[in-house]
């Protein structure tokens, strides 16, 4: 569900007083708030005590708001989470670009079933006729069944402390990054399988701009940003900084190594339509309930959307997890399942889910990742296990 499984995670992928905040409690969820809080509070602290710098949660519910925090946002000064500091949200950026998609398929400007080529003709080609976008149609993009190879281990030569600092300023196009993955064979004939890549969408950025004549970025604010006042989401492209408050994010390149301040952005991933945004958690909350709500795309699109294909059990996605286009679902404990998106990059996840009427959504975010992949799988399944407590104590 995220641009880090992809780009590293096949290779790899403290502590002061914890601050709790209940924003908004009506008379008629006081009794449950304390055990909501509690629980949170501790699904919280398991993340810090699990190896995470910084941790903050927040739980939308029909009966009120909820904030918990903990760790520090800065392990210089012990200096707390912020809180709904901004953060980057890395994949989650795909849920947008797929929304203006489906909203440009809905005014028949575009068809899901147009060829790559019908839009960007000869950009996809390589290996024979292995990678060929007379053959790739804009649905396999969205939905990752496209074939098509990854250009994120071309733009990561060096996975250590010392190449994301070499590297973290290096500037690519788009067109840049479709080419180096045209280096690479397909994974699969177009259609035949499923294999999360993050050029499907970087291709897709490019689309919305031959469609519209606008960059992806400029139509996600007309289209999405701007009617839903998310004034504290931004497209910041190749702009790698985040702005104030925030908290500071850590990776740590080998097991047991030190942490690596890496909240300044890592531009060859980090700037383009696959996973360039910066949010906040009440921001991406409020996105994503209005998306599952149907007031961003008509019926026909969000009928498209969330028709789900298997992800295949060995990608490293929690069980039963299905993909649509741009929008994940996975399966709650409690029966049914929700809708989200996940985003990481070196040093960050954030995780938003949201029940299938967006009536509950909790965002959780992190604010460090391990450099061993059994320190990275178990702090996911931390992570899947609060978002399932969450959603299904607010039933």
């Amino acid at each position: 569900m995220s641009i880090m499984r992809s780009r590293i995670s096949h290779r790899t992928v403290i502590v002061l007083a914890v601050a709790l905040l209940a924003l908004f409690v009506p008379a008629e969820s006081r009794a449950a708030a304390p055990d909501r809080l509690s629980q949170l509070q501790r699904d919280a602290d398991a993340l810090r005590d699990d190896g995470i710098t910084g941790v903050s949660v927040r739980l939308e519910t029909p009966h009120g708001v909820w904030t918990v925090r903990s760790g520090v946002g800065d392990l210089s000064t012990g200096q707390p989470v912020a809180t709904d500091g901004y953060v980057r949200i890395g994949s989650t950026t795909k849920t947008f670009v797929a929304a203006v998609l489906l909203q440009l398929a809905g005014k028949g400007r575009l068809s899901l079933d147009d060829t790559v080529d019908t839009w960007l003709p000869g950009l996809v080609r390589g290996h024979g006729h292995g990678n060929d976008g007379h053959r790739v149609t804009l649905r396999q993009l969205l939905q990752h069944t496209s074939g098509l190879p990854d250009y994120i281990g071309d733009v990561v030569p060096d996975l250590s402390a010392a190449g994301y600092l070499a590297n973290r300023w290096t500037t690519y196009t788009s067109r840049q990054r479709v080419a180096l993955a045209m280096k690479h064979q397909p994974s699969f004939a177009p259609g035949a399988g499923w294999e999360y890549s993050n050029t499907n969408y970087v291709l897709l950025g490019m689309v919305i701009k031959a469609v519209t004549g606008h960059s992806w970025e400029y139509e996600v604010r007309a289209r999405i940003l701007h009617p839903l006042r998310l004034t504290r989401t931004l497209t910041p492209s190749n702009w790698p900084f985040l702005p104030g408050p925030h908290a500071r994010d850590y990776q740590q390149f080998e097991p047991g190594g030190a942490m690596t301040d890496t909240t300044v952005a890592y531009l060859p991933f980090d700037a383009d339509a696959d996973g360039s945004m910066i949010s906040t958690a009440a921001d991406t909350s409020r996105f994503f309930t209005a998306l599952v709500q149907g007031r961003l795309l008509p019926p026909t699109q969000q009928a498209e959307m969330q028709r789900t294909v298997e992800v295949p059990a060995d990608r490293g996605f929690p069980p039963g997890t299905r993909d649509g286009l741009g929008l994940f679902w996975a399966p709650l404990s409690c029966g049914g399942g929700y809708w989200g998106h996940s985003g990481d990059g070196f040093g960050y996840l954030v995780w938003p889910a949201t029940t299938p009427d967006g009536r509950t959504i909790v965002t959780v975010s992190l604010h460090s990742r391990p450099g061993d992949e059994s320190s990275a799988t178990r702090q996911i399944q931390d992570v899947t296990a609060l978002v399932d407590r969450a959603l299904c104590s607010a039933r």
